[in-house]
């Protein structure tokens, strides 16, 4: 599609000028195809809310959100018979279901949605296996259905939107903070606060595989050298060396917990991944195999108005660790 900008366009933003003109998506659609450089302005790669001119040339290459497409449908992975044998999705439990959504309890260990280096069965692979409407379902093909993201190595609550409208309502409720999560960790040492709030920026680490957080007093030096995360948590259990935390997250960044806690200087049981010298040593002693990290409940107003709450114990793994720490 090329367009030419005339004088009653100019000055409008061209996300909003792309979804009025190409109306078969939507404005996150839009969006996400401008900042994946599929839209040119005047042969340039630019913002979503770039304001437009008298005589702007845009371009915007749909062919390649085809191919994009077919490389998604080569990650999901016919699996109708495999579902049969596969010990992680006989796993997955449904919390509820309507004709909008569902609520699941993803079991650790497995992977949210796939990518091409990720050759396992996914969240992904199951529900459109099971559900083939949700392949049409959300704004990359990649991930249809999914409105938010669980750790590989964490377990607990998730929101699978079966329907456009309510990948849509989900996505804003998340956006506008509407959406009560609260999770459960187990993390090494003992914390002396009832509760305290951790707001250091996160932003990916040099190395490039993980997050960083540090913790910053400079609001200035804070916003150039990373993103706003704000982490909540009240003491649920004390143990001589272990602290029991109830957690809730008003921002969604990538590991956000984890780092997070790690930066505070309280890693989560069972998680090498931000874990010191020593405590990597007491996770190999304590034998988990995974992270005890649990998104234990979540609560919000539903597509049709209706308040909803739901809640998931903890997994029979970390039930047994908690009778056996110190």
């Amino acid at each position: 599609m090329k367009l030419t900008i005339e004088q009653n366009d100019s000055g409008k933003r061209l996300d909003n000028l792309l979804t009025r003109v190409a109306n078969k998506y939507s404005r996150n659609q839009i969006q996400k195809f401008i900042k994946q450089g599929l839209v040119l302005v005047n042969g340039k790669i630019v913002a979503p809310h770039c304001f437009l001119k008298n005589n702007d040339k845009i371009i915007f290459e749909e062919k390649k959100i085809t191919q994009k497409k077919s490389i998604a449908q080569s990650i999901l992975k016919p699996l109708k018979k495999f579902i049969k044998k596969n010990d992680n999705f006989s796993n997955i439990e449904i919390i509820d279901e309507t004709k909008d959504y569902l609520i699941i309890n993803k079991p650790t260990g497995l992977i949210v949605h796939g990518a091409e280096h990720i050759k396992k069965e996914t969240l992904t692979d199951y529900l459109v296996s099971k559900y083939p409407n949700i392949k049409k379902v959300g704004d990359d093909p990649a991930r249809p259905g999914i409105v938010h993201r669980l750790d590989k190595e964490a377990s607990g609550l998730m929101i699978i939107a079966k329907n456009q409208t309510s990948f849509i309502f989900f996505k804003n409720i998340f956006k506008k903070r509407l959406i009560k999560k609260n999770y459960t960790a187990l993390v090494h040492g003992k914390i002396i606060a009832e509760e305290d709030k951790i707001n250091f920026p996160i932003k990916r680490s040099s190395s490039g595989f993980k997050m960083a957080a540090l913790p910053l007093t400079n609001k200035k030096e804070q916003t150039t050298i990373g993103r706003e995360a704000l982490t909540e948590f009240t003491i649920a259990k004390r143990f001589v060396n272990y602290t029991l935390l109830k957690l809730n997250i008003k921002t969604g960044r990538t590991h956000q917990i984890r780092v997070h806690l790690s930066a505070y200087g309280h890693p989560v049981v069972g998680d090498d991944l931000y874990s010191t010298k020593k405590t990597k040593e007491q996770n190999k002693k304590l034998n988990l195999k995974r992270i005890f990290l649990v998104a234990s409940s979540l609560s919000f107003t539903d597509v049709d108005g209706q308040q909803k709450k739901y809640s998931v114990s903890l997994p029979e793994e970390l039930e047994q660790l908690l009778k056996i720490v110190k």
